[in-house]
């Protein structure tokens, strides 16, 4: 079974790669999709996804947050992300929810060729420890990646890593990364998939690879309907969970 997710991985992977490298407007990423991308909101506008589900399972075990996220561009090149995130978790113990962890971010895009379709950012964040007890990490966490993308056409490959600063008694450091493809099918549907792969944030715990479907309509302006859902598969455990966001987006 192993060796089965493995040979998909490098299918799914070598299919993005193929179809990135043959496609002939630049489609937007980000969210929905676990991975992101290096386009920032444009300066003085705000991109809210609010409400916003995001949840993770696997045998009884669910987690997740309910909440909303703002980004704002702060300047030309640079957005400001904050999240408020109201988290909820269900196990043995039953079901609890509370207050989340506060997320902050900026994105500043550090290159861009417009006649290639290339760019590039990077997109420090922090978490800080305002969950309720048990919901979350309980200190300050942080991630350092660095985010690509190459449009051609109505199609866009975007995708990157870093490192995620863990720290706790039971937790522990780990490289996180991934890699989509989308594709602007009609003036108001984006649709796209994605590979994913998170080492164990834990020191009994496993690296698991997600993959992905996701999609953005456009409804009436300025709101934006988004999805996606996909298999989580944690090395050399049985059996898999699952992963799933919807939220509503607006832009002005």
């Amino acid at each position: 079974m192993i060796e089965a997710r493995r040979a998909a991985w490098r299918s799914l992977a070598a299919a993005l790669a193929v179809a990135a490298w043959l496609a002939p407007a630049a489609a937007q990423a980000g969210p929905p999709f676990l991975t992101d991308d290096p386009e920032p909101t444009d300066p003085g506008h705000w991109e809210i996804y609010a409400p916003a589900i995001d949840v993770s399972g696997r045998a009884g075990i669910d987690e997740g947050s309910f909440g909303a996220e703002f980004n704002y561009g702060a300047a030309p090149d640079v957005q400001v992300t904050v999240g408020l995130p109201a988290s909820f978790a269900r196990d043995e113990g039953g079901f609890r929810s509370g207050r989340g962890d506060l997320e902050l971010s900026v994105k500043y895009r550090v290159f861009r060729d417009e006649n290639a379709g290339v760019s590039m950012a990077v997109f420090p964040g922090l978490t800080l420890p305002t969950a309720s007890r048990g919901l979350g990490a309980g200190r300050v966490t942080a991630l350092i990646p660095v985010w690509l993308q190459k449009d051609a056409g109505p199609w866009s490959v975007f995708g990157g890593g870093g490192y995620a600063i863990n720290p706790g008694p039971d937790a522990r450091n780990y490289w996180t990364g991934g890699v989509a493809l989308s594709r602007q099918v009609t003036e108001r549907l984006l649709v796209g998939a994605e590979i994913d792969r998170q080492g164990a944030d834990t020191t009994d715990g496993r690296a698991s690879t997600r993959l992905g479907l996701g999609a953005i309509l456009k409804l009436k302006a300025p709101l934006r309907l988004l999805g996606s859902a996909g298999p989580t598969f944690f090395d050399g455990r049985s059996p898999s969970g699952f992963h799933a966001f919807l939220a509503l987006g607006v832009d002005f």
